[in-house]
């Protein structure tokens, strides 16, 4: 092997877990009904923290 075909292996392989991390996060989004939007939980990005900014 060489250098060019590591590199070549290593763009395949970062390539592939990038379609599969895509792929998965889509299925689980269907599965879950298109969103957060029925089941009454936040996202990921809404917190606890985000009650701070509001006035009393």
């Amino acid at each position: 092997m060489n250098q060019s075909d590591v590199l070549f292996l290593v763009l395949f392989l970062i390539l592939l877990s990038t379609l599969t991390v895509f792929v998965v996060q889509l299925v689980r989004s269907r599965r879950r009904g298109g969103g957060a939007e029925g089941d009454g939980r936040a996202g990921w990005w809404e917190g606890p923290w985000d009650d701070d900014d509001r006035r009393r």
